[in-house]
C-alpha cells in the first residue's frame, strides 16, 4: 500500500481543478489511507501559497466535503508554482524536492494534466526538460481527455510523451469510465451468460449510445468552441461505451487484455460516410428566460461559428459478431434531458404467431442499460393482457441499481485511486486513442451544420439518419 504521494497539479486553478479533481483527491486520501500527501499547484499566473491554499480550501468546501476529510487534506504540504519558461520550470522540481525532503515524502509522484490540448505537449516538454517526473520514488502522468484535436496531435503528442514516460506510467483519464454503472457494464455481459449469448448479430438488430445534456456551456465557451460536440464528447466517452459494449470476452480481466480487444473493435470500424453523420447547432426556444440564446449568441462564442453542439452517427463495425448491426452513437447540449443510456433492440420474432391478420404489431425485446441518472436497466418483453382474446402488450422488468450501488465513489475518485495502485485498466491506451481519432476524423473538417431547437431530442436530420438503417431513436425526455 502506498502510505505517500506527491500530488503535481498542472492546471491548478482551473475549473476542472476546482471543481472536480481537488475534492477527489481530498475523498481518496482519506479512503486510501495516506498518511503523507503533498499537493503541488501549478499554473500560468503568479499566486502565493496563500491564496492557492484559499482556492483548495474554497473548492472543498463548495463540494461539501466532510469536514474530517477537508481538515487532513489541508494538514498536507501545499506549494504553487507558475511557469512559463524553462527556468521556471527548474524552480518548480527544486521545489518539489525540497518540499518531499523536508516533509519526508518517499518521492512517489502523481503528474496531473488538467490542461488544455493546445498546451500538452508544451507542458509534457517542460516536465521532461525540468526533471520533476524523476523523483525518488514511482511516477505516473495523467492526461485529461480530449487527448488531442485530431489524428495528427494525438500521434504527436503519444509520440512527445513517450520520450519521457513509458506506456505503462500513462494514464489518459476518461472520466466516464470511472462511473460504476459503466464499470459494470463488462460485469453485465461477461458475469451473465443469459445476455451474452444473445449479443451478436443473430439476435441483435441496433444499439443506440446516447449521451444527452440539458444544459449549456456554463461559462466554458473558450474550450467548448475549441472541441465541440465530436471532440468533446463522440470520440472519447461515447467511443469508449461502444468498445466495452462490442468487445469480445478478454482472455483476463486485466488492463492489457481489455485494451487489446477495445482496439479489436476500432480496428473493424468501417470508414464513416459523411451520409451516416449529422451534425448541429442549438437554437433558442423562443421563451423570455434571458439563458433561452442560440448556441452562436452564447457569451464568448463567435458569430460564425461552426462548431457542432450537436452529433449522431452510425456505425458499423465489420466482425463477425457484429456485420449487418449498426451503432447509432448521439450525444448533445441543451437537448430535452440529460441522459446517457446505451438502447440494445433484439430482432422481432419471425413470424406473428399470435396475429391472424396483416396488423401484426412487431414488437421486439428492448434492452436499456441507463448509466446515468435513476441508474440501472430495464427490459422490455411481450405478455398476454388480460381478457378472453389474445392481446399483446409489453411490460418493462426494470432493475434500478439506487440502493445496491450505496455511497458510490465518484468517477475521479475511483479513476484516481486506480493510478495510486498503478491499474490502467480505467484508461486509454496510446492506439486506442489514435485508433478513434482514425474514425472521427473525416467529421472534423465536416461544415455541413444543421440546427436544432434547445430543449428538443435533436435536429431533424438524425430522424432521417436512422431512417435509411433499421432502429429508432430512444425517446430522451421519457
Amino acid at each position: 500500500m502506498t502510505t505517500d504521494i506527491t500530488f503535481v497539479i498542472f492546471g491548478a486553478t482551473g475549473h476542472l481543478a476546482r471543481t472536480k479533481l481537488l475534492p477527489a483527491l481530498a475523498k481518496v486520501v482519506a479512503a486510501e489511507d495516506i498518511s503523507c500527501h503533498a499537493v503541488i499547484g501549478v499554473g500560468s499566473r503568479q499566486r502565493t501559497i496563500e491564496e492557492f491554499e484559499s482556492l483548495v480550501e474554497a473548492s472543498l468546501d463548495k463540494a461539501a466535503i466532510a469536514e474530517a476529510d477537508a481538515e487532513r487534506f489541508m494538514g498536507g504540504s501545499f506549494m504553487y508554482q507558475a511557469v512559463s519558461d524553462d527556468s521556471s520550470f527548474r524552480e518548480l522540481a527544486q521545489g518539489v524536492n525540497t518540499l518531499e525532503s523536508n516533509a519526508g515524502l518517499s518521492g512517489n509522484r502523481i503528474l496531473y494534466l488538467a490542461v488544455p490540448p493546445s498546451k500538452l505537449d508544451d507542458t509534457v516538454e517542460g516536465i521532461s526538460t525540468c526533471g520533476v517526473d524523476a523523483g525518488a520514488g514511482w511516477s505516473r502522468l495523467v492526461v485529461e481527455k480530449p487527448f488531442g484535436t485530431d489524428l495528427a496531435t494525438a500521434r504527436t503528442s503519444n509520440a512527445m510523451i513517450h520520450r519521457t514516460f513509458a506506456e505503462e506510467q500513462v494514464y489518459r483519464i476518461d472520466h466516464f469510465l470511472g462511473k460504476e454503472t459503466v464499470r459494470n457494464l463488462l460485469v453485465f455481459r461477461f458475469a451473465n451468460s443469459l445476455f451474452e449469448q444473445t449479443w451478436n448479430r443473430r439476435h441483435i438488430e441496433s444499439v443506440e449510445i446516447t449521451v444527452a445534456e440539458d444544459t449549456g456551456l456554463a461559462g466554458r465557451a473558450a474550450y467548448y468552441d475549441e472541441s465541440g460536440a465530436v471532440r468533446d464528447m463522440l470520440q472519447n466517452h461515447l467511443t469508449q461505451i461502444m468498445t466495452l459494449i462490442a468487445m469480445e470476452p478478454p482472455v483476463k480481466m486485466d488492463a492489457a487484455s481489455i485494451h487489446t480487444e477495445k482496439v479489436k473493435v476500432l480496428d473493424a470500424v468501417r470508414k464513416l460516410n459523411l451520409d451516416d453523420a449529422v451534425l448541429a447547432q442549438y437554437t433558442e426556444i423562443g421563451s423570455d428566460n434571458e439563458e433561452d440564446v442560440s448556441y452562436l449568441d452564447e457569451p464568448g462564442v463567435p458569430h460564425d461559428s461552426t462548431t457542432p453542439t450537436f452529433a449522431a452517427v452510425a456505425l458499423h463495425v465489420d466482425n463477425w459478431r457484429w456485420q449487418g448491426v449498426p451503432f447509432y452513437l448521439r450525444t448533445g447540449k441543451r437537448m430535452a434531458a440529460r441522459v446517457s443510456e446505451v438502447t440494445v433492440r433484439y430482432l422481432r420474432p419471425p413470424v406473428c404467431s399470435f396475429h391472424h391478420d396483416s396488423e401484426c404489431p412487431g414488437h421486439q425485446n428492448v434492452l436499456k442499460l441507463r448509466l446515468q441518472p435513476d441508474e440501472g436497466f430495464s427490459l422490455l418483453f411481450d405478455v398476454k393482457q388480460p381478457g378472453p382474446n389474445i392481446t399483446i402488450g409489453q411490460i418493462p422488468l426494470t432493475v434500478a441499481y439506487g440502493g445496491l450501488l450505496g455511497d458510490a465513489p465518484g468517477a475521479y475518485e475511483t479513476l484516481i485511486g486506480e493510478v495510486i495502485k498503478g491499474d490502467q485498466t480505467l484508461f486509454v491506451r496510446s492506439d486506442e486513442v489514435e485508433k478513434s481519432w482514425e474514425v472521427f476524423q473525416p467529421l472534423l473538417d465536416h461544415t455541413n451544420i444543421d440546427t436544432y431547437t434547445a430543449g428538443t431530442d435533436g435536429p431533424e436530420g438524425a430522424e432521417r439518419l436512422i431512417m435509411t438503417h433499421p432502429g429508432v431513436w430512444s425517446d430522451i425526455s421519457r
